[in-house]
């Protein structure tokens, strides 16, 4: 009787936790989605619309980009926190919830709790693109046509708080200039317009502007990256004239919190493993773009970093969103 009770007991520890032990040995059983805050053809949407196809050879599942833009990321991030917490929707993270995270005083989601950090994805420099209309070749040229025209330079943004705004915040305050911020709804619609000089100006993520610097329709006057860029050495840094100045922004993947630990540990194995393929890392740098790589803890410890960083910026820029 007594053993008949003991087998009786593990069969049902059995069936009890038979579930959850297939659940995480069958993932993905399904399409995964992956939530961009942003239009197509933004610095993030290319970063990863150019992993996702690896990442579905090695889930052995599609991997569906799904952009949904507006207020600066949020949207898509409140939507990626809400969703089921089973690893089928991440959510591509960044500088821009970074951002968001003091720049709102209300938002229904917190980057910090809702989210747990999957990956790093890679580090991408900013660059001052001007159109070629104005006669500056540098940084020093740009300030003072900004000093002697003050107030008519206009330059463009992905959105009030975006990083491209606080980036050109950061330029202002530090060469004491007047500029007029005209936010867009997203690179691409900002590009058009400063292609067709209804802008002065603009720091653009690399991803999305090195072609055109690269052809000439906008010429690029400096890079916001600590050190010059090996695909292009001849645009010098912000900070050679400006000493410490350097930003970038970083991208990284996420799910909703308390996704099964077991999940998060092959998502990031499996971007991890993507990040390191030769064609993938040559595409990235080739963009000059910096691949990076690590542990969940170590991409929520960046996270928790940028948070920091970017929350400095808003706050003396006086920057605020509701």
């Amino acid at each position: 009787m007594h053993v008949h009770t003991l087998l009786k007991a593990f069969a049902i520890i059995a069936a009890v936790s038979a579930p959850a032990a297939l659940h995480a040995q069958a993932y993905p059983a399904k399409p995964v989605r992956i939530i961009v805050g942003f239009t197509p053809g933004a610095g993030v949407d290319i970063a990863i619309r150019l992993i996702a196809p690896k990442m579905a050879d090695a889930l052995g599942q599609q991997v569906v980009v799904d952009n949904r833009p507006g207020a600066g990321g949020n949207i898509g991030a409140e939507l990626a926190a809400r969703a089921p917490a089973d690893g089928y929707t991440l959510f591509a993270g960044g500088a821009p919830a970074a951002i968001s995270y003091t720049l709102y005083s209300k938002l229904s989601y917190d980057v910090l709790k809702d989210f747990e950090a999957v990956a790093l994805v890679a580090s991408v420099p900013n660059v001052l693109v001007v159109h070629p209309s104005l006669p500056a070749k540098n940084v020093k040229e740009l300030v003072a046509i900004a000093r002697a025209r003050r107030g008519e330079l206009s330059y463009a943004s992905t959105g009030s708080g975006s990083s491209p705004h606080l980036i050109a915040e950061m330029l202002r305050m530090q060469a004491g200039i007047q500029m007029l911020h005209v936010p867009y709804k997203g690179t691409p619609p900002a590009l058009t317009d400063l292609l067709a000089g209804n802008v002065t100006l603009m720091f653009a993520n690399i991803l999305s502007v090195l072609p055109q610097a690269q052809s000439g329709r906008l010429r690029a006057l400096a890079i916001t990256s600590a050190k010059r860029s090996p695909i292009a050495p001849n645009v010098p840094t912000v900070a050679e004239p400006y000493a410490g100045f350097a930003s970038g922004t970083s991208y990284g993947l996420m799910v909703a919190a308390n996704t099964p630990r077991e999940i998060i540990t092959r998502l990031n194995d499996v971007v991890t493993r993507v990040m390191q393929l030769p064609d993938i890392r040559d595409k990235f740098l080739a963009q000059g773009a910096e691949p990076l790589s690590g542990t969940p803890q170590d991409a929520a410890a960046f996270m928790r970093a940028e948070v920091a960083k970017w929350g400095k910026v808003v706050k003396a820029s006086g920057a605020r969103a509701d």
